[in-house]
């Protein structure tokens, strides 16, 4: 074992394992960096981490679920190993860092509250907080901040929805005409959003790990590649399409709020920034040609509504809720719009419009929904809605004209919001991002 400042260094998260700040045979930083107390006091750090790591309540959590969560992230996150190894930051630094992330999620993910996402941030802060040395060592091997807090609010993102559960399998769809489950890979970091303009014709977009948005077609015959359009979201996109080979994209921005772009039928138009503050994901839904309506949760967790009439767009205004997630909207008649979101109690929630005002909010119940929900229709005073469910799996429920059914499974392991479509008759597809991080469709001929 090699020695810090004369001082034998004892592995922290396991005295009997590898220590994760050296390899016997080639150290991860020289010890010139080591050295170099103007940049950080490694004595102090490595100190701050031992306590981090014996503390009782970390010696007392339970391996079973630990090791549980890690085999999922060895598996789904092996690229952002790929991409530490490439700064000089070997596997196993890795490994320990993210396992300390795990267990400090399972032992404190019970004193924060709210949505997947605010308990996220939630427990982001927390351990900038109280394991500073986490960022310390990954700002040494020269991973930018915006890597580092994205790959570190990932992982914990993605153990908060796994605690309880155990190795995900996914269902079987039920025997109603579904097809199976296909990859149509891509690397997303949001959720996707779907468009159609005609009959077998899809428009995906997604946010890419650059933050800027991306787009894959299906022609009628076969899927094109994928298509950077530039810009930078800090939200999963919105798409909905007025008439054919048009279709109008929504995302927030760097500055929170809505932004647009369109496909005029022979180009993309540059991004326009449409003002407010959003704190969630756009939706749009558009009951005519030339006509859009966005909506988006607000400062004060309600829902907001901005709309274009043809000639201009209307300022915003607030269409009250308390959301918990972003909405959906989908339109099935002239002036008809229908708006989801889920509430406080974890269901789902619904507002529409009938062409002279807006409804108050009701709660269809059904059970607790673990994302957004996504919204189509396959004809008039029909609905569609899908939402991801307790075990990850991708939920569905109709309204018939006459009464709501309940959910119904459609299988899948999905990592976002999903995102529905239908392009005619009783057709329908739904997208959403999988467990690799790809985009996965599934559709109902």
């Amino acid at each position: 074992m090699r020695h810090l400042y004369g001082q034998p260094f004892v592995c922290p998260m396991n005295p009997n394992y590898i220590c994760p700040m050296y390899n016997n045979m080639n150290p991860y930083m020289s010890d010139e960096v080591f050295r170099d107390e103007d940049m950080y006091d490694y004595e102090e750090l490595y100190e701050d981490m031992d306590e981090d790591f014996r503390e009782d309540e970390y010696m007392r959590q339970s391996p079973q679920d630990i090791n549980r969560i890690m085999e999922l992230i060895n598996r789904e996150f092996a690229n952002y190993y790929a991409e530490l190894q490439r700064y000089g930051v070997q596997r196993f630094v890795s490994l320990n860092i993210f396992r300390a992330v795990v267990s400090y999620v399972l032992r404190n993910e019970k004193n924060y509250t709210g949505t997947i996402e605010q308990r996220t941030d939630q427990l982001f802060n927390a351990i900038r907080r109280d394991m500073p040395w986490i960022f310390t060592i990954l700002r040494g091997f020269g991973v930018p901040n915006n890597r580092i807090n994205q790959i570190i609010r990932d992982i914990i993102r993605f153990t908060l929805q796994n605690i309880s559960q155990g190795v995900p399998t996914p269902p079987t769809p039920p025997a109603t005409g579904w097809s199976g489950w296909e990859d149509l890979g891509g690397v997303l970091t949001s959720a996707p959003a779907a468009a159609s303009w005609q009959p077998n014709r899809l428009d995906i977009f997604g946010r890419g790990q650059n933050n800027a948005l991306w787009h894959i077609y299906w022609n009628g015959s076969r899927w094109s590649g994928w298509e950077d359009l530039g810009g930078v979201l800090t939200s999963s996109p919105a798409a909905v399409s007025w008439g054919p080979n048009r279709i109008d994209v929504f995302g927030r921005g760097q500055n929170n709020a809505l932004w647009h772009k369109w496909w005029d039928g022979a180009r993309w138009s540059q991004w326009e920034d449409l003002g407010g503050v959003l704190t969630s994901a756009p939706a749009v839904a558009s009951w005519g040609p030339n006509r859009l309506d966005v909506f988006g949760r607000g400062q004060n967790n309600a829902l907001w509504h901005k709309w274009w009439d043809g000639t201009r767009w209307s300022d915003w205004e607030d269409l009250g809720g308390v959301l918990t997630s972003a909405p959906a909207a989908v339109s099935w008649g002239p002036n008809r719009i229908d708006v989801f979101g889920r509430g406080q109690n974890q269901s789902l929630w619904h507002k529409w419009w009938d062409g002279t005002r807006w409804s108050d909010w009701e709660d269809l119940g059904g059970g607790a929904i673990s994302s957004g929900p996504a919204a189509s229709s396959t004809g008039v005073n029909r609905l569609e809605v899908f939402a991801r469910g307790p075990r990850n799996e991708l939920l569905m429920r109709t309204w018939n004209g006459t009464r709501w059914s309940g959910w119904q499974s459609l299988g899948g392991i999905i990592t976002s919001e999903p995102a529905a479509v239908s392009w005619g008759g009783n057709r329908l597809d739904v997208f959403g991002r999988g467990q690799d991080n790809h985009l996965w469709h599934i559709w109902r001929p």
